[in-house]
């Protein structure tokens, strides 16, 4: 439905004229509130999709989007990158792709970009809010933030599609629950990062309704790397050799945290239980299989990009989303 949608059709839709959808469309100032807000609704819920490069033809833009991955070992943002990079080549969208460290601040790349460059859209593959509370207010063009949620943030040039990080990483300490475990370890990314507050916060918050002791030194944390999983789970087990199962904020980290289980001389599952969150694609061909929260990719990716390329053509206001998680039990999770 998507891709036939008309002009005509939203007009027949909302009951207002083709003139006034129009006139939302190209934000202009004398439509009424109301009926803006209905015609947007419509546009969003609709998924429409504009001709972009024929409304580009009508303005002086020659720049392209950029695409700001934080971190370079996150294999997460490597497959969410592809799907992104695959989603504007269909919508025939040229992007350039920047990767900076997970540390660095990703707000203030884009801004020099933007001084640099004038892209006329920005796509963040992961997002620090405290960066984007600083500096936000200096970036112009539509952007998208994927995988971290924005809602919070006041501005309306700004859309955010997530997962559900504290529903998740929840989900994955029940299961591990279920299956008797009790002395749990917990390996994540770093102390600024806001997925893994929400994620380490849920944890504990689950374990304590199921009076379930842990303390904060059964939490190590770690860059979003297979080297950072490695190295924070080899110093979890020197303090805790007798854990049971390791909830690893990341897929990426829990590669690692598993081959530091195997150097410690024990196996997965059977002496450790192991689970992972994002569902990455080599979580499916390591063994043993994986269990994990896996985040649907394939819909963060085009959901970002039909909503960035819509506001760069019609303008409208920025929206955020979540996208259903699934868990995934895999053979990594041994019940106990």
């Amino acid at each position: 439905m998507s891709k036939a949608l008309t002009i005509k059709d939203i007009a027949k839709l909302s009951g207002f004229s083709t003139g006034t959808v129009s006139r939302v469309l190209n934000n202009r100032p004398d439509v009424r509130k109301e009926t803006k807000e209905k015609i947007e609704k419509i546009i969003r819920d609709n998924h429409y999709q504009p001709n972009v490069n024929a409304k580009q033809l009508k303005k002086t833009i020659s720049s392209n989007i950029v695409i700001i991955v934080k971190g370079y070992g996150n294999m997460l943002f490597a497959d969410l990158l592809e799907q992104v990079q695959g989603n504007l080549s269909k919508k025939r969208e040229e992007a350039s792709v920047i990767f900076i460290d997970e540390n660095q601040d990703e707000v203030l790349t884009a801004y020099q970009m933007l001084i640099e460059k004038k892209p006329k859209g920005f796509i963040f593959l992961g997002g620090n809010l405290d960066n984007f509370k600083g500096n936000f207010k200096k970036i112009s063009v539509p952007c998208v933030l994927l995988t971290c949620d924005a809602s919070g943030l006041p501005f309306d040039h700004l859309s955010s599609f997530t997962t559900n990080d504290a529903g998740g990483a929840a989900s994955a300490i029940q299961y591990l629950l279920e299956n008797h475990h009790q002395k749990i370890g917990i390996v994540g990314g770093t102390e600024n990062s806001q997925i893994t507050q929400l994620r380490v916060s849920s944890c504990m918050e689950v374990l304590q309704n199921h009076h379930v002791s842990f303390h904060t030194d059964y939490y190590e944390d770690s860059r979003f790397s297979m080297e950072g999983g490695y190295a924070g789970t080899v110093a979890l087990l020197k303090r805790h050799p007798d854990i049971s199962a390791i909830f690893a904020v990341s897929d990426t980290i829990a590669v690692g945290a598993m081959a530091a289980i195997r150097d410690s001389g024990k196996k997965v599952p059977e002496d450790i239980s192991i689970i992972g969150f994002d569902g990455i694609g080599l979580g499916h061909f390591i063994y043993p299989r994986l269990s994990t929260i896996h985040q649907d990719t394939q819909e963060l990716a085009k959901r970002g990009v039909d909503d960035l390329l819509l506001r760069i053509a019609y303008h409208g206001h920025g929206v955020h989303e979540e996208i259903p998680y699934q868990l995934i039990k895999g053979a990594s999770i041994k019940k106990l």
